[in-house]
């Protein structure tokens, strides 16, 4: 069982950047989680104020190297509901294309006073390297193939908050809860995320998905592996499936959509070996009709716009956490 939620004066913690699910220990993420539900109480305000001036006056910088909608978007508003200053910088639109490094980038945003640099990158380590010799809080969202901290956080508590609600306890965990995740596991940072944060939490994941889209040697992060979806889905509490990356397809990664569809296909057919109260998680975005059927998606078992307003509360709990626990910049 988790720990009761935390007051503001039992939050421990000390970590002035967010770089991935690996350097968190199971603590310090129910501290994320325990944290996280005083800022979905914002948006639900009768009032329609939906904001606090817990980071009044800081900035915060999206960085983008990659197209974003959800995590963008999600880091932008959470900031603003902090009473968070924010800028918005992709690279098209920066003097990275003018052959700038990132760190000299970074310096120049840094004596503009910024606080917190929120950054996706195509290049795994990207934020590991700039938090090692920059002053500003960073935090990854998204580095190449390797981490999404926050998606895996937000996962972890729609999930937890699910659990909460459907059995009464405000103190249920993740323990023995049995997670599946369907679909490209050799390019998900989504799903190394999820991985790492449900194993630290007790959860128990199998991956499933072409042998040609499963990693080598994933077995050593502590997943089951398994190709058949039919016997994956047994006894799932969750089935999460992950988006096909239709733009690695010319490289022949599986013999066809149509192959990919009849054998590992997240529908109904496939889900009557499920548990009927399974529920449906996807991180966006939706390749409707082939990693996941739409009406699943839509339909009364699906989290997925749970996961997106869950979203903003952790990456509030998140910013919070860093600036106001993790030490003055």
């Amino acid at each position: 069982m988790s720990a009761a939620p935390h007051t503001e004066r039992e939050i421990q913690w000390t970590r002035r950047h967010l770089l991935g699910i690996a350097d968190l220990s199971r603590e310090e993420i129910e501290t994320v989680l325990d944290t996280a539900p005083q800022f979905a109480a914002v948006a639900k305000r009768k009032s329609g104020i939906k904001k606090v001036p817990l980071l009044t006056g800081r900035l915060a910088v999206n960085w983008f190297h990659e197209p974003s909608t959800r995590t963008r978007l999600s880091f932008e508003l959470a900031a603003k509901r902090l009473s968070a200053d924010t800028l918005a910088m992709t690279t098209s639109a920066s003097s990275v294309v003018k052959g700038e490094t990132l760190h000299d980038t970074l310096a120049n945003i840094e004596a503009m006073q910024a606080d917190i640099i929120i950054l996706r990158h195509d290049c795994a380590g990207a934020p590991h390297i700039l938090a090692a010799s920059h002053t500003s809080h960073v935090i990854n969202a998204g580095d190449g193939r390797h981490e999404h901290p926050t998606q895996a956080l937000l996962d972890a508590f729609t999930i937890r908050e699910h659990l909460r609600r459907k059995t009464g306890n405000p103190e249920a965990s993740l323990d023995g809860i049995k997670v599946t995740l369907v679909g490209d596991i050799e390019h998900s940072r989504v799903a190394r995320s999820n991985i790492l944060c449900l194993n630290k939490l007790g959860a128990q994941v199998t991956l499933c998905g072409p042998a040609t889209l499963m990693p080598a040697r994933v077995e050593e992060m502590g997943a089951r592996v398994c190709y058949d979806l039919r016997e994956a889905l047994r006894g799932a509490d969750v089935v999460y499936s992950l988006r096909i990356q239709l733009e690695r397809q010319q490289h022949g990664l599986f013999p066809s959509i149509r192959e990919y569809i009849r054998l590992f296909r997240v529908d109904h057919d496939s889900l009557r070996h499920a548990p009927e109260d399974a529920l449906i998680m996807h991180p966006g975005p939706i390749n409707r009709d082939l990693e996941l059927a739409a009406d699943i998606a839509d339909g009364p078992r699906s989290v997925i716009l749970e996961q997106v307003s869950n979203g903003v509360a952790v990456r509030m709990a998140v910013m919070h956490l860093l600036v106001n626990y993790g030490g003055a910049v």
